[in-house]
């Protein structure tokens, strides 16, 4: 690996994916404009079974389309983000920006020069201007993208996909080495069996972007923080704070916990990634916002962990937030609720008007 290159140390926070207009109710004119709005911000797609039933030159063309709005979109997304004060500059891409990439009958309409030409300069003109904005970047691949697997074809499908991703952030200009700018590619170990073991063993058959943009995150289920802490020797731990939450029987973690020492130290010198979410409203309709869900008790109290584990609309518990300004000395935030943008601008301005009392400064 080569050796990391400098971040901004800056605290950073972010939402993932889809851009969620602020429009409030109003008439339809106005619904509609918020329709256009979501349209035009947010990257699409479009069904391989489609595109196989239409003769070549008309697949062709429609993948053109999509490909053409969803290089636009991406380049709304990160104007927006970078226009936003410098503790919201973070983005997690969609992944779907270049539908079918890995499809054995799409892979050949990519090789087409027109498209290819396309596809290099809308990705490589979107990196370079997340970079002069201060935008930092990131892409998680679907559950399906796994390096662990006894399944020879589920294997093979998971690096392939992984190696996509890297290609997206080659292409945008992050195929530099150790994680340049703080870019990476996230992903979850896989099936219990191999598991970690499995995951190191297939490791060195990703492309060499993979291997310096990859992360790997603790899940809720199968392989906590402790678990993949085994593999801090090779690629950078993503910390899940709902995660750990969850698969600890309701741990919360703070930020002078041994274990966050490792955390940091995997990254190489790249400021770390951390996630965040919390337990939906509709669950917990009459909890204090100000104090911290009491995992235990809504066990017995007969919740489901995986009604726990799911994610809320909004950042709505002030003292889970009050944990992340904590956090923050250290490490960025991808926010993980469903509102998007709107939670994570929400966190930001709790945050920004002093309320959560972070510690901001790096250590």
């Amino acid at each position: 690996m080569t050796d990391a290159a400098p971040v901004d140390a800056a605290p950073r926070l972010g939402f993932c994916c889809k851009f969620i207009p602020d429009e409030p109710p109003g008439t339809h004119k106005t619904l509609k404009a918020a329709r256009e709005a979501a349209l035009a911000m947010n990257v699409t797609s479009v069904t391989m079974a489609y595109l196989q039933r239409l003769a070549p030159a008309a697949a062709q063309a429609k993948l053109a389309e999509t490909v053409t709005h969803n290089l636009v979109a991406l380049r709304r997304q990160v104007e927006w983000v970078g226009a936003r004060p410098p503790l919201e500059r973070l983005l997690r891409m969609a992944s779907s920006i270049l539908p079918g990439f890995t499809h054995p009958s799409i892979k050949p309409f990519y090789a087409q020069p027109d498209l290819r030409r396309a596809v290099e300069a809308g990705l490589a003109e979107t990196g370079a201007r997340a970079r002069a904005l201060g935008v930092r970047l990131s892409l998680h691949p679907g559950p399906f993208c796994i390096l662990a697997s006894r399944n020879p074809a589920a294997l093979r499908n998971g690096i392939e996909e992984l190696d996509y991703h890297a290609e997206i952030m080659d292409l945008m200009g992050y195929g530099t080495g150790w994680h340049p700018q703080g870019a990476h590619i996230n992903i979850h170990v896989g099936a219990r069996d191999p598991g970690v073991a499995g995951w190191r063993e297939t490791l060195p058959r990703v492309c060499r972007v993979a291997r310096d943009l990859v992360t790997v995150e603790n899940d809720e289920n199968a392989f906590g923080l402790d678990a993949v802490l085994q593999l801090a020797d090779l690629v950078p731990v993503v910390l899940d704070i709902h995660h750990h939450w969850v698969e600890s029987g309701g741990a919360y973690i703070e930020p002078d916990d041994p274990r966050i020492a490792r955390i940091r130290a995997s990254w190489r010198g790249v400021r770390p990634v951390a996630h965040v979410s919390v337990s939906r409203e509709a669950l917990l309709p009459d909890h204090d916002p100000d104090a911290l869900p009491d995992f235990a008790a809504l066990r017995a109290a007969g919740h489901s962990w995986r009604d726990l584990a799911a994610h809320s609309d909004l950042m709505w518990n002030r003292a889970l937030n009050a944990l992340v300004g904590r956090h923050l000395a250290w490490a960025d935030f991808e926010i993980e609720a469903k509102a998007k943008n709107l939670a994570s601008v929400g966190l930001a301005a709790q945050i920004g008007a002093g309320r959560l009392a972070p510690q901001l400064a790096a250590e």
